[in-house]
């Protein structure tokens, strides 16, 4: 028999149940005797049986199914959120539908209102910011839905961020430790949640500890690889260069350490840096880079335990995880007082 064509019927004629029986069984009915339960699974195992998730979801109003809708897929600090959150939510019985918005409002939204018409149970997002209809009509269809690593500040609902004061302080700290004055930061965007929230914190910072805060020392980019290089080359053609730079996220962090590889620049000796995230390679960097962390599994984890009390028709709480700094070799030499011409290089 070809098992593309199975159905429910010939799975209750081999297990010499009825139809209404072997339905209740392969619902989790427990109006079923372990007998019938017996012969049923035996019956589905022999003939290869997939239910219809579809027609079943029809009856039930339920899927088995979540969407999880990531800022960039190629972000090594999204694939681990990704991975965390599929591995959760199969654990708990769902599978995970995955939509990639690069990093653009306009793919964000095609991708939930998929998502939506693929009737998931909930949909945990890591939004783009600003204002979204599609964020908007997950609402007012009341699917459960939760924020992860990111928020929009006007929509109510629960999320799970990071509290970036704590490690860019310490990286501040750290780094004027070590004799620098002058630190470049290169920012995520300030449309995003994270793009504000870690630019307002290293500001903050730089107050606290008396250095320069000429503005010419942050360079805003855009949560991408090329905009990490083009701040490194930006920065360093200033006048009076900064001696240490931090990067806001991973990804444009790559593209800083790519940028200053070009300029034949040693990392934790003409210049120290810091990256925002800690990517399993970037510890086996030489030299390793010194990053701010927070916890990735712990963010995945916790997102698909708020969004099932969601779904369950509960109201948690949002969570806020801690960050802090892992000072590794790229930061960890004194500061020079000037970069080697090689720096200036085009």
């Amino acid at each position: 028999m070809d098992v593309s064509t199975v159905t429910i019927k010939d799975v209750a004629a081999l297990a010499g149940v009825s139809p209404a029986t072997a339905s209740r069984v392969l619902s989790g009915n427990p109006a079923t005797s372990p007998q019938a339960r017996e012969r049923v699974a035996a019956a589905v195992k022999q003939l290869e049986f997939q239910p219809n998730a579809q027609a079943r979801s029809l009856r039930s109003t339920r899927t088995d199914s979540i969407g999880l809708l990531v800022s960039d897929v190629r972000n090594p600090f999204f694939a681990d959120l990704a991975h965390t959150v599929e591995q959760s939510a199969l654990a708990a019985g769902y599978v995970t539908l995955l939509g990639n918005a690069n990093e653009r409002t306009d793919q964000q939204d095609r991708y939930l209102n998929s998502l939506i018409s693929r009737r998931v149970d909930g949909i945990i997002v890591a939004p783009q910011g600003g204002d979204s209809a599609s964020i908007r009509a997950l609402i007012k269809r009341r699917i459960p839905t939760i924020f992860v690593d990111r928020v929009i500040a006007d929509i109510d609902l629960p999320s799970v961020t990071t509290n970036s004061d704590t490690g860019i302080r310490q990286a501040v700290a750290h780094l004027a430790e070590r004799g620098h004055t002058r630190i470049g930061y290169i920012a995520g965007p300030q449309s995003i949640s994270t793009g504000r929230e870690r630019y307002s914190a290293f500001t903050r910072a730089i107050a606290a500890t008396g250095l320069s805060a000429d503005p010419a020392l942050i360079y805003v980019g855009d949560f991408q690889a090329a905009s990490g290089s083009a701040a490194v080359h930006a920065l360093l053609s200033l006048t009076d260069a900064p001696t240490a730079i931090i990067a806001a996220d991973s990804l444009m962090a790559v593209g800083a350490v790519a940028m200053l590889q070009r300029l034949d620049l040693r990392i934790g000796e003409d210049i120290a840096l810091v990256a925002f995230d800690d990517i399993e390679w970037f510890s086996l960097l030489t030299p390793a880079l010194s990053v701010i962390t927070h916890s990735v599994e712990d963010m995945g984890r916790i997102a698909v335990q708020l969004l099932l009390q969601v779904i369950d028709g509960q109201h948690p709480q949002s969570v806020v995880l801690p960050s802090e700094l892992i000072i590794r070799a790229s930061s960890a030499g004194a500061a020079h007082a000037t970069l080697p011409p090689s720096s200036r290089k085009n």
